[in-house]
């Protein structure tokens, strides 16, 4: 994976999950910038233009047809998310 300024991925990167073995495919904008703070009881998260279309299109991706319970995705300090953020999932859980 390459990546620009900061630490969001320029290419696309996949995830495996089970849909029938097939792989989802979550991209990022080229100047995504997000960043994940905990502040006690609360959580921030700080992104530019591209950051918040980036994770716009990883939970549009998460709740595509055919996505089963428990696709998930990973974003941590230095693969996604700006040095210093706490890490971040995103998960579909479609249980009541």
């Amino acid at each position: 994976m390459t990546y620009g300024s900061g630490s969001a991925p320029i290419e696309s990167t996949h995830l495996q999950a089970a849909v029938e073995g097939a792989g989802l495919r979550f991209t990022w904008d080229a100047d995504a910038r997000i960043e994940v703070r905990s502040l006690g009881a609360e959580v921030v998260i700080e992104a530019n233009a591209a950051g918040l279309r980036t994770l716009a299109g990883h939970l549009l991706v998460l709740a595509g047809e055919g996505v089963t319970d428990g696709a998930h995705l990973h974003l941590e300090d230095g693969n996604g998310l700006e040095d210093g953020s706490v890490g971040l999932v995103l998960e579909r859980n479609d249980e009541e």
